[in-house]
């Protein structure tokens, strides 16, 4: 959804940073768009433990092998899309505010702006979107964009953007009606975002 307003080369990252990247854009692209097929196969070889983000992980492989492309993008927009709005309104603005493209959404703009960070041309979503934020999330962990991807801008861009509302909507996704394969996406992404919370509390 996004991409940089100069080419930049991604940074040499740890495992663990490596890790935590992948994590975001997997909640990213899940977030984004129903699952393909092959992305269904990769899911449904997840391994896990006894942890939240095992636990969800477990439960993900297992829905994700029974279930279709088709079944996944019908679920996908009666979650997200709908007729009029789908049952979820994955965005900063609403969750902070209540409404649509309030200041939450021109915070964000003045902040990617600095960054050098701009939406694709074909992207018609806000970018305050949460699986654009899990997308930037991703980009400034890897360093793929040319502002500083140090954990200060990692933890200055998730407490300015995510912290506030993330675990708030991934439980509602969780818990919503129409969710039965991303039920375990919304337990994944609560679990995630709890832990990243946690870390950047103590750095």
């Amino acid at each position: 959804m996004v991409n940089t307003a100069e080419s930049h080369c991604p940074r040499s990252i740890s495992d663990e940073d490596r890790a935590r990247a992948q994590m975001y854009q997997l909640l990213g692209t899940l977030l984004s768009n129903p699952p393909s097929s092959e992305l269904l196969r990769g899911l449904a070889s997840l391994k896990g433990d006894d942890t939240p983000i095992g636990s969800a992980s477990k439960n993900l492989a297992a829905l994700a092998q029974r279930t279709t492309p088709a079944d996944a993008e019908r679920e996908y927009n009666n979650l997200f899309v709908g007729l009029g709005r789908g049952e979820l309104l994955p965005y900063a603005s609403y969750y902070l505010t209540g409404f649509l493209n309030e200041k939450p959404l021109a915070n964000l703009r003045s902040d990617l702006m600095a960054r050098g960070i701009k939406a694709r041309d074909n992207v018609k979503e806000p970018e305050d979107h949460m699986g654009t934020l899990c997308e930037i999330m991703a980009g400034i962990i890897t360093g793929e964009f040319v502002s500083d991807s140090d954990l200060p801008s990692q933890k200055a861009f998730f407490e300015a953007h995510m912290a506030k509302w993330a675990r708030l909507f991934f439980t509602d996704l969780e818990e919503a009606q129409s969710a039965i394969f991303y039920t375990p996406v919304g337990s994944l992404g609560r679990a995630f975002m709890t832990v990243e919370a946690d870390a950047f509390a103590i750095q």
